[in-house]
């Protein structure tokens, strides 16, 4: 039973904790946000398309390999 309290104690001081530091974070506003998701669609469509070239490029010259 008092490792229970224990766990319970521990948890209240944990969700205590993260509402004060939640207080302190810089939220982002309407704009900011947009241009951040923006960015990132941005870099992973790069990112995808870069690395899907490369899968087909290996892949090609691997099949060539495997024929030989």
């Amino acid at each position: 039973m008092n490792k229970l309290r224990e766990w319970y104690e521990k948890t209240v001081t944990f969700f205590k904790e993260v509402k004060i530091e939640m207080k302190k974070v810089s939220w982002p506003n309407k704009e900011e946000l947009r241009n951040y998701t923006i960015v990132v669609l941005f870099v992973v469509f790069i990112m995808s398309a870069y690395i899907g070239l490369i899968d087909k490029i290996l892949g090609f010259f691997l099949g060539i390999f495997l024929r030989i």
